[in-house]
């Protein structure tokens, strides 16, 4: 892991800023966690960064590392530009969310290979990082199945052409 003091001034800054204006109140690690991460170019907490914020609130970093390996909304390695996340819950998977995924996977490029990777826990990213596609347990909106998150809006009923429908969108809005 590299050291603390490879972050940059302005990002320490930044962060100093979060710490101060968060600490002591209820859900503070997680709100500088999450606004650390946004704040990435590439939406994600990096080694140095973590052991900056454990320095600075005297959090052991094994702790830190147990919260963002606990929650999902976290990153470890850099995410793409959009995010499209499958649920893989029961419900999702009884009404095709595994053909959602496979077929996502396929048209972005994504087919890896050697040993499937737990579907509640898979994190690809295309190599030109213009998506990140992820799996997730349950969203909990089990009467909307099967359930896809782009970009942290949650669309129902999703289907390979609404889905398709959607990713044309983004590509428009990105200039594709």
């Amino acid at each position: 892991m590299k050291s603390q003091s490879q972050l940059t001034t302005q990002e320490q800054d930044f962060v100093d800023r979060l710490i101060a204006e968060h600490s002591g109140r209820p859900g503070a690690l997680l709100t500088i966690l999450e606004k650390v991460q946004e704040h990435h170019p590439t939406k994600y907490l990096s080694g140095e960064v973590l052991e900056y914020i454990a320095a600075k609130t005297g959090i052991p970093l094994a702790q830190l590392h147990s919260v963002v390996t606990f929650f999902a909304l976290f990153n470890l390695e850099p995410q793409g530009e959009n995010t499209i996340c499958v649920c893989r819950g029961t419900a999702c998977h009884t009404r095709g969310s595994r053909g959602l995924l496979e077929r996502l996977k396929l048209e972005m490029g994504l087919n890896e290979h050697g040993e499937e990777p737990e579907a509640d826990k898979l994190s690809l990213t295309t190599p030109d990082r213009k998506y990140t596609i992820r799996t997730v347990a349950c969203f909990g909106q089990c009467a909307l199945a099967p359930v896809v998150e782009i970009n942290h809006a949650i669309y129902g009923h999703m289907n390979e052409r609404a889905l398709r429908n959607e990713i044309d969108v983004l590509e428009k809005e990105n200039g594709n």
